[in-house]
């Protein structure tokens, strides 16, 4: 077979569409939303080269139009799991030795179909589905996931060039081979392109996948399955399936095969997992210890210095904390201002948030849409109807919602009393954020109370414009944050540039869109080859 030593395409960033008035990204964009708004989905299951169809629905609907319904996708039972795993491990005889160019071909391909023809609808399903606007669909669902097909590629290709030295007579290599098994991704709502990356970067490797997504991104993820298809992934290599958790993870993780999960969403599932590999490693159940990576949650900081700009720190409070409705794993939920500059911050952000508009994302003028579903809705409302109780705290913008027509929460801030109120320790996941304000002698020992704060340590940023105190802060703060900011707001990682991830309760720190994330999915094997074998088996030192 004819063979070379190739070299993949850079990798660049896709460029984000303004989306601005008048443009025909606009137009185009919106008019598919139309179109799907008024189709109805009907959402199989995808197992190998199978469209199942099991006639146990669920009704999807848009979270900001919950009246309104989608379509439906099928639920799986046990022995469609059991199916799912037994066609991914007959797909990976073939896929685990397919070349490793033409696994790149493919989502190489995959990234251009996102980007050129499937980019109206992968954006108009986030939209409806997840009720994001149209700008941060765009940087989500297109321009991060096509990154990360194209930059996988590339440190695909950097992996399999990193060989051992050999030495006269000795030819050592480094075969990068796929976990003997498979690989079982559980993926979220809030974000597009790491519901398609968690099955798609062990796959890349050469691994087989079960893949499970959020019940409330399952509309989007169909149009991850249709492009994963035309872009020539065989069938049984990514099988997504839907239905009762506690059943799809109890037969994937009791599987002797299971070989490991990629994983975002909450800390507690993920401590559950843990637990689980762990009882049936004692058992003896897997042939290989399991690959265990994950993203979970996060209670993001923003810390200001008082010689920061008020007007910055007001900006990134605004966006960090309010984008896509704080449903982001790097939000900023809770920020600690001196108190010398917090009327001036103050000031900016009620100016910032009386100007936003909230309701569908068909509008662009909405910058905030509607939470994700009324369990969470329902939940929000709770916090932010304690605090209005508590004596700690004030509700000083915002505090109001509507669950009426969706699930709407108005941008609001809580105004804590004390460092260790509960709304500044626990994650909440949704448009609010909570303020202490420190006197400013004090800022060495609110770092020390931030580090300790909460469980987590996935984004943080800082903000002053003395290099010695951004040089203490950076330090006091070292394992707080897998994703630091000097002087910006803490969301908005961009593969290639900022990998993401954290450690404590954020997860395993492997940093999706990266070498390091891509080298949990391989194990490695070593060969030694020598060309002219010794035939004496006696040393130079026995001789006397």
């Amino acid at each position: 077979m004819a063979t070379g030593f190739y070299k993949v395409p850079k990798a660049v960033n896709e460029p984000v569409l303004a989306y601005g008035k008048g443009s025909k990204e606009r137009e185009s964009l919106l008019a598919m939303y139309k179109k799907m708004y008024n189709e109805k989905a009907d959402i199989p299951l995808y197992i190998g080269s199978e469209q199942i169809k099991t006639g146990d629905t669920v009704s999807m609907h848009p979270p900001h139009d919950h009246q309104h319904e989608l379509g439906v996708f099928h639920k799986a039972d046990k022995k469609h799991i059991e199916k799912a795993i037994d066609t991914a491990l007959e797909a990976r005889k073939k896929w685990a030795k397919m070349p490793w160019e033409s696994r790149a071909a493919i989502f190489l391909k995959a990234a251009d179909l996102l980007v050129g023809p499937y980019r109206d609808r992968m954006n108009a399903a986030t939209m409806l589905a997840q009720s994001k606007n149209m700008m941060q669909t765009e940087i989500d669902a297109v321009c991060e996931l096509a990154d990360f097909f194209r930059f996988n590629v590339e440190f695909m290709s950097q992996i399999y060039a990193d060989q051992p030295i050999s030495v006269e007579g000795i030819w050592n290599r480094m075969q990068y081979r796929p976990l003997e098994g498979f690989v079982y991704a559980v993926t979220p709502f809030n974000f597009t392109s790491i519901a398609a990356n968690l099955p798609a970067a062990p796959a890349m490797m050469g691994n087989v996948v079960v893949w499970k997504p959020a019940e409330t991104q399952v509309y989007s993820a169909q149009v991850i399955m249709e492009i994963f298809m035309e872009a020539g992934v065989p069938p049984g290599v990514i099988n997504m399936v839907t239905g009762k958790s506690s059943m799809i993870t109890d037969i994937v993780m009791n599987h002797k095969d299971f070989s490991g999960i990629h994983f975002t969403g909450s800390t507690p599932v993920f401590n559950s997992f843990w637990e689980t590999i762990g009882n049936n490693i004692k058992k003896g159940l897997y042939r290989s210890y399991p690959r265990i990576v994950g993203e979970t949650g996060g209670k993001d900081f923003v810390w200001m210095h008082h010689t920061a700009d008020a007007k910055a720190v007001a900006t990134a409070l605004t966006r960090g904390a309010f984008e896509f409705q704080g449903q982001k794993c790097s939000a900023a939920s809770r920020a600690y201002i001196p108190k010398s500059k917090w009327a001036d911050v103050r000031k900016f952000m009620e100016a910032d948030l009386k100007s936003i508009k909230m309701g569908s994302p068909e509008n662009p003028e909405n910058f905030v849409n509607a939470v994700i579903d009324k369990r969470a809705f329902d939940k929000l409302c709770g916090y932010i109807d304690q605090a209005k109780k508590d004596k700690d705290a004030e509700v000083i913008i915002g505090g109001n919602y509507d669950g009426s027509k969706g699930y709407f929460i108005e941008p609001t801030v809580i105004l804590a009393k004390t460092p260790k109120y509960e709304t500044m320790c626990t994650e909440l996941f949704g448009p609010v954020l909570t303020v202490y304000v420190y006197e400013d002698k004090d800022w060495k020992e609110i770092l020390e109370i931030m580090d300790q704060t909460s469980i987590y340590a996935l984004t943080g940023a800082i903000f002053s414009q003395d290099r010695y105190v951004i040089d203490y802060a950076t330090d006091a703060l070292e394992n707080s944050a897998g994703n630091f900011y000097i002087n910006d707001k803490p969301t908005g990682a961009v593969v290639g540039q900022q990998p993401f991830g954290g450690a404590r309760g954020s997860g395993t720190n492997d940093k999706a869109g990266s070498v390091w994330n891509l080298l949990r999915w391989i194990s490695n094997r070593t060969i030694k080859e020598n060309f002219v074998p010794p035939t004496n088996y006696r040393y130079p030192f026995l001789e006397v």
